[in-house]
């Protein structure tokens, strides 16, 4: 099957796109852009009108990050929580889906009032990551110095570099020290630099579902799906944003997502939801009649790529990749002891066969080691990686005794 658009320069396209077709109207990016509707967003610049310089040596002539909040900060400053998020999250943590906000809040049931990190009592902050795709700078947006989409010019994007421009945000909203810094997977490795990076600047740390440095094993599986994704002839090697809606790189970024969300499951979960089941138990052996699971990761690919860019994708991606707390630092344990005067807890998810159990209680024992306190509960959940966000009731609450420790 083929897909024949027509590029913006006249000449046909033609070329082959996935054996079963996705809707033809799908955007070339699913990036926020200024002119669309701003809801909840927020925008701070960073480095004050100077370059920013990149911890792989890449240079940004300017910087903003978008973000939301939610509660009342004190007069005092310091009852601020800062929340770090996934992979593919933005900083809509909390709140409602509509024209500005393409999916509810990622973490609606964790966040608001009442809840685990309960609005009415804490001043909540979710900032976009630097290199994202929904208000933050990031490769689909405007290069000062060209007037155009960065795409395939867009540096290297690390750990480090995020959380200086979060720092940037606390900053700009007046917030000294956070009393606490929250966050899973990718947010995960965000926590844990800020207690490395900044430990005058936060009180407490909980990394959930992540690990001291990535794994082989997970950098094997972003670097098939990363491969997919640059391999669609759409890409256009990062510069596709003048492409026509249907002519972007829909089937790679589909197919990456696919790639990982067989990851963030369990077979469990899979066996119990799907098993054996057709589309269409008629049609059977056709090369491409399609399980049921097949249409699962097909819808979750195609809705994916109507709300994030290909691009962003890359960079985060490869960002989580080359987390490794004790880079340039001597050793982990040498890292870890700036950790040691900071209240910890970290989550494990039973199922999780991306970040294992046993990554969060290596968190745990090497905090213990350096002489600090870490509280590790792994929580039951037969969803995956996908539970930290899932298994709201648990996370929350043990969220929220571990704030009341902390907020003494």
């Amino acid at each position: 099957m083929t897909h024949e658009p027509t590029s913006d320069d006249g000449h046909s396209v033609d070329q082959p796109v996935h054996p079963r077709a996705y809707a033809g109207d799908l955007p070339v990016t699913g990036a926020w852009r200024p002119g669309d509707p701003v809801g909840d967003r927020r925008f701070a610049p960073v480095g004050g009108g100077r370059p920013f310089v990149l911890e792989g040596g890449g240079v940004l002539t300017e910087v903003s990050m978008a973000f939301e909040t939610w509660g009342e900060l004190t007069a005092a400053a310091d009852n601020a929580i800062l929340i770090c998020h996934a992979l593919t999250g933005d900083s809509h943590a909390h709140g409602q889906a509509g024209a500005a906000h393409a999916t509810p809040g990622w973490w609606n049931r964790v966040i608001g009032p009442g809840c685990g990190i309960d609005t009415d009592r804490y001043f909540v902050v979710c900032v976009n990551s630097l290199g994202g795709c929904q208000g933050s700078t990031g490769p689909s947006s405007l290069d000062p110095e060209t007037g155009t989409p960065y795409g395939s010019r867009f540096p290297t994007v690390t750990t480090r570099d995020i959380v200086r421009c979060q720092a940037a945000v606390a900053d700009h909203l007046g917030v000294d020290s956070w009393m606490a810094v929250v966050g899973g997977s990718m947010g995960g490795m965000q926590v844990l630099e800020w207690g490395v990076m900044f430990p005058d600047r936060v009180r407490a740390i909980a990394p959930i579902a992540t690990t001291l440095a990535a794994s082989a094993q997970q950098v094997a599986w972003s670097a098939v799906g990363r491969t997919a994704l640059a391999l669609d002839p759409r890409f256009r090697g990062g510069d596709y944003y003048d492409a026509r809606p249907g002519d972007g790189p829909f089937a790679g970024l589909a197919i990456a997502r696919s790639v990982a969300q067989i990851t963030y499951r369990s077979a469990e979960v899979f066996d119990d939801r799907f098993a054996r089941e057709l589309v269409d138990p008629r049609s059977v052996f056709g090369h491409w009649d399609r399980f049921q699971v097949e249409s699962y990761l097909d819808y979750h690919g195609e809705k994916l790529v109507r709300r994030f860019d290909a691009n962003s994708y890359l960079t985060l991606n490869r960002t989580m990749d080359l987390h490794d707390l004790s880079r340039d630092r001597g050793s982990m344990e040498s890292a870890i002891r700036r950790l040691a005067d900071l209240p910890a807890m970290t989550m494990s998810i039973s199922s999780d066969v991306l970040y294992p159990t046993a990554q969060q209680a290596a968190i745990r024992d090497a905090i213990r080691a350096a002489g600090g306190r870490c509280d590790h509960h792994v929580i039951q959940s037969p969803d995956g990686h996908d539970g930290f966000l899932l298994a709201a009731r648990q996370v929350g609450s043990l969220l929220a005794g571990f704030l009341r420790e902390v907020d003494v």
